[in-house]
């Protein structure tokens, strides 16, 4: 389990007044952020450009220290003992970085793995499964430079299970990639996590993916923690309330004033939207029972009638909304 406490991150900026004077000021880029990542679960972190995202998996990655806070893996200190938590994690990150275009995939990995001082028999075996894991032992002596851009992301995946890490970072993994090649990436980002029992950190700017691969999710803004939780649990805090589209054969005002009337005796504060021949229903009460019986008792036909699951990314875009608010209102 990787256990994130109370992590901060404070950088200290020069700033220019004028030619001749400088001024220094304190810049925190992540502010009192607490996480947990167990193994076999992927973790999704959220955030517009900005929200400390970055910073964050540097800290993590132990690229930089943090100012404040703690971090451990599997009990380990990560800043007291950085080797040692070094060698149970990787990164993958999206796009074409991070690999050597002018080698073959099987010089990459080769290389990558002399780093990590793995067993040179050991190795070979190492990088001739992972090639046949992400599809590329037919291309293993090709230069990458060859590659279309799946199978670079391809081999990235396997570069960043080269030392079968414990707990993977995964920033931005499917970036500028198409619709097969993506889903191709989630089913072995999946398998990673479910199969192999892997800790997954993602982050992503494709809210669909992390709503499709994330078992929970943290939203940070501006260096702090916003709101943690299942996809469920935040599209239920972002909307309150209970969204029903409804609609019956020959359906006109009357049938919706009276079903008005039916609904506001359960929920006086709900709300009947009639449009383009269907009803949109709102109400912090559940309601399927009562506008099912309701259709029952006016002998009516249905033509449809479902609970309209709201996704993460209108929960995401409505909190990012509010928030904007809120900080323009104190400013």
């Amino acid at each position: 389990m990787i256990e994130i406490k109370n992590l901060q991150k404070v950088y200290d900026v020069k700033r220019r007044q004028s030619f001749f004077h400088m001024t220094r000021e304190k810049v925190v880029a992540v502010k009192d952020i607490s996480m947990r990542i167990d193994k076999g679960q992927i973790v999704g972190l959220l955030g517009i450009n900005g929200a400390g995202k970055t910073t964050t998996i540097k800290m993590l990655t132990t690229l930089i220290e943090p100012t404040n806070g703690t971090y451990s893996f599997d009990g380990i200190d990560a800043i007291a003992n950085p080797d040692l938590v070094k060698r149970q994690i990787n990164m993958i990150a999206g796009g074409e970085r991070m690999i050597y275009w002018r080698l073959t995939a099987y010089e990459n990995l080769w290389y990558y793995g002399q780093l990590y001082g793995i067993d040179n028999t050991l190795l070979k075996k190492r990088i001739e499964k992972l090639l046949q894991i992400v599809g590329l032992e037919d291309k293993a002596d090709l230069p990458v430079e060859t590659y279309s851009k799946g199978m670079k992301q391809r081999l990235q995946i396997a570069r960043g299970l080269i030392n079968d890490p414990k707990y993977i970072f995964l920033d931005e993994p499917t970036i500028g990639l198409d619709a097969v090649v993506t889903q191709d990436l989630h089913k072995e980002i999946r398998s990673l996590a479910k199969d192999q029992g892997k800790g997954i950190l993602l982050t992503s700017h494709y809210l669909s993916e992390v709503e499709e691969l994330c078992d929970y999710i943290y939203l940070v803004n501006k260096g702090e923690l916003v709101i943690e939780g299942t996809k469920k649990e935040l599209t239920d805090y972002v909307f309150a309330r209970n969204r029903y589209v409804f609609s019956v054969r020959g359906m006109d005002k009357k049938i919706v004033c009276r079903l008005r009337d039916n609904l506001r005796m359960i929920d006086p504060e709900s709300e009947v939207l009639f449009e383009d021949g269907s009803c949109t229903i709102i109400s912090k009460a559940e309601l399927s029972s009562a506008i099912a019986e309701f259709a029952l008792k006016e002998k009516l036909v249905i033509n449809e009638l479902h609970k309209q699951e709201p996704s993460l990314e209108q929960a995401v875009i409505k909190l990012s909304k509010n928030l904007e608010r809120k900080d323009t209102q104190i400013a």
